[in-house]
């Protein structure tokens, strides 16, 4: 019989840590391919799909005994255990199990960004351009393009902006999507500081997490406001425990770039980066919903007591689809452009600044497209509550080789 103390063995019971995965075709070949999306693990992993099946079961409540006799009766073949031990130890060699090797880097990446000045940029040469003066060129190319906005004047300009909703996908395929939101800020009358919040993909353990760090980018250094930043660590210590986790998240960093080109030519500004991980089901929890009301009450008393006009970026995807998001078929034509009318109608309860109608959609629907930009469009409409917002453009991208899909759009409030 296995002991108490075995069934606490990482070894025996080892716990995939919060993975990201996705099909992969090589040839007639299926494969899947691993990876963190906190930045703790640096390396992919490719595994067949007989070893995708192994570490599903590594949740540390089935030993390596139980998961080799799941293996047995699923291919008909013994799992030898050296195999099965030599993946454990790769896994965790990689950082992708749950145990002390992880533990261990996370303080030791934890430590490292708290000593460092900065907020380094984390995607500049991989997701757009690492040279100042080319990614000046690159977002001037999203608004000229021909999927971006036309130089005819916004309809609100000259008026004050209280809230754009951004996608978070990679800029250069969405990028002319971003540019439709940032357009309007181009023309509106600006405030100077900017709440920047953005949906935390690597997940949380809380359910907010804010930096007090100024972020670098390839145009130079976005200020956060430190004012507002001590007065909200006094109310909510908790909400900084996971600073950490802003190194590894683009959400807030792809947004940056387009405020620098966009704000800075007319006038200084500040930043209140926070990113977040909740679903509109988890709100469906009484402690959960008095958690985020709690955190984003005290956010906008924080706000309108320092009696600055403030602009809010929600930066975050729509629907997932697909068998990478846990469909067990790809999405067809018919089955996205019924997703696309399910998510304008839940962005009309978005452009009504209905939050309770936003969140029953959702929660109506079981979350089965499962909207990755809740959180910080929630978090929008809870801080500024007044106005009107406008979807102003709407697309999707494709993520892997089995068309799975990502929905996103560019709305702007006033």
């Amino acid at each position: 019989m296995m002991t108490a103390e075995a069934a606490k063995d990482p070894k025996q019971y080892p716990v995939l840590r919060n993975l990201q995965f996705s099909p992969i075709k090589q040839g007639e070949d299926q494969f899947i391919v691993l990876w963190d999306p906190t930045g703790l693990g640096k390396e992919k992993l490719v595994l067949p799909l007989n070893y995708f099946f192994i570490v599903q079961h590594f949740d540390g409540e089935h030993s390596l005994m139980e998961i080799g006799a799941l293996y047995l009766k699923r291919f008909g073949e013994f799992l030898m255990p050296a195999k099965v031990e030599q993946l454990v130890a790769d896994l965790d060699q990689r950082l992708f199990l749950e145990g002390e090797r992880a533990q261990a880097a996370h303080v030791q990446r934890r430590n490292e960004y708290r000593q460092a000045p900065l907020r380094r940029p984390a995607f500049a040469g991989r997701s757009y351009e690492a040279d100042g003066a080319k990614l000046k060129k690159q977002i001037d190319a999203f608004f000229t393009s021909s999927e971006g906005p036309d130089f005819k004047p916004s309809e609100h300009k000259g008026t004050l902006i209280k809230g754009l909703v951004t996608p978070t996908y990679d800029l250069k395929q969405a990028g002319p999507v971003y540019a439709w939101a940032y357009k309007e800020l181009q023309e509106a009358d600006q405030p100077d500081l900017y709440v920047v919040i953005g949906t935390a993909y690597g997940g949380l353990h809380r359910l907010f997490a804010v930096t007090d760090k100024d972020f670098e980018t390839p145009l130079g250094v976005v200020r956060t406001d430190q004012p507002i930043l001590s007065q909200l660590k006094a109310r909510f210590p908790d909400s900084f425990e996971e600073d950490v986790c802003h190194q590894a998240e683009h959400a807030i960093e792809f947004q940056l770039p387009f405020l620098q080109q966009t704000v800075v030519a007319h006038k200084p500004f500040t930043i209140v980066p926070v990113l977040c991980s909740f679903s509109a089901l988890e709100l469906s929890e009484p402690a959960s919903h008095q958690s985020v009301e709690a955190f984003l009450s005290g956010l906008r008393d924080i706000l309108i007591g320092c009696g600055r006009k403030y602009c809010v970026v929600a930066a975050g995807e729509l629907a997932h689809l697909g068998l990478r998001y846990g469909d067990k078929e790809p999405p067809t034509d018919f089955s996205f452009h019924r997703s696309m009318q399910h998510d304008l109608e839940m962005l009309k309860h978005v452009e009504d600044l209905n939050s309770s109608a936003f969140i029953a959609y959702i929660q109506k629907e079981q979350d089965r497209r499962r909207i990755s930009g809740f959180a910080p469009i929630y978090s929008l409409l809870r801080l500024i509550q007044e106005g009107k917002g406008q979807v102003l453009r709407y697309d999707r991208g494709i993520t892997d080789q089995y068309n799975s899909t990502v929905t996103y759009a560019s709305m702007a409030f006033f």
